[in-house]
């Protein structure tokens, strides 16, 4: 049976987003600071996946639409609070004198990491969907044309909605809350700065999936729905999608 590129690539895609999701909740919980003209700043480690889903997410809503986007989302979210639940059931395990883990270890880096989880959880599921309806409505306003905008304006107001949401939820009411602010601060513009200087491998991730799989993104009709088919709309001057 012959596999579909299309259906193939999506698989890809949604593997490589859920495994950047929840890698990001695991390590999220673990800060490095840095200097810039002497003041200390913070940032989770939660960030270094972050270029990849930037792109992961672009293509998914490119490539599939905002159907299938918000689909995956919630596939993530599945998987990360499936994720969650394992984490926590194999802490309740009672451990072995030899083990090189212990208990104390486990805790340490895991089950005291749950309330980071969770927060992350929850902003990622509203920010995602913050980013989907931006992205969509930017590109109907646009006519599918300015892929950098609706890639990094979707961005930009996501993830505002993500930093302040996973750092206040994360850091209320702990030693680290009065680090929120900086977090905040940190956090966000790293984001938008990786946002702007990923925008030509954005270009480029289309261009690569267009030449190599034959694709071309989803075409929004002057209604914001779909067509049905893009490649054959293209002929008969329904709007293209340009990426200019």
């Amino acid at each position: 049976m012959q596999v579909h590129a299309r259906l193939v690539f999506f698989v890809v895609l949604v593997a490589a987003f859920v495994t950047c999701l929840v890698v990001g909740d695991l390590i999220g919980g673990r800060l490095y600071g840095f200097e810039i003209g002497g003041l200390e700043l913070a940032v989770s480690a939660g960030m270094i996946p972050f270029p990849v889903t930037f792109l992961l997410t672009d293509l998914i809503n490119e490539y599939y639409g905002k159907r299938l986007a918000r689909v995956v989302t919630w596939i993530g979210f599945g998987m990360a609070t499936l994720t969650l639940g394992l984490v926590l059931a194999a802490g309740a395990l009672p451990s072995a004198s030899f083990t090189a883990i212990s208990d104390t270890c486990y805790t340490d880096v895991f089950t005291d990491s749950v309330r980071i989880f969770g927060a992350s959880l929850a902003a990622y599921l509203v920010a995602q969907l913050t980013d989907i309806a931006v992205f969509h409505r930017l590109k109907r306003l646009t006519s599918n044309r300015l892929l950098w905008l609706r890639a990094t304006g979707s961005t930009a107001v996501s993830q505002l909605v993500d930093t302040v949401a996973i750092q206040s939820l994360a850091w209320i009411g702990t030693p680290q809350e009065p680090l929120i602010p900086t977090l905040i601060l940190t956090s966000y513009l790293v984001k938008l700065v990786v946002a702007v200087g990923l925008t030509p491998l954005v270009y480029a991730g289309h261009a690569l999936v267009g030449r190599v799989l034959g694709m071309r993104p989803v075409v929004l009709g002057p209604d914001g729905e779909p067509v049905a088919d893009p490649d054959a709309a293209a002929g008969v001057g329904a709007p293209r999608d340009t990426s200019g």
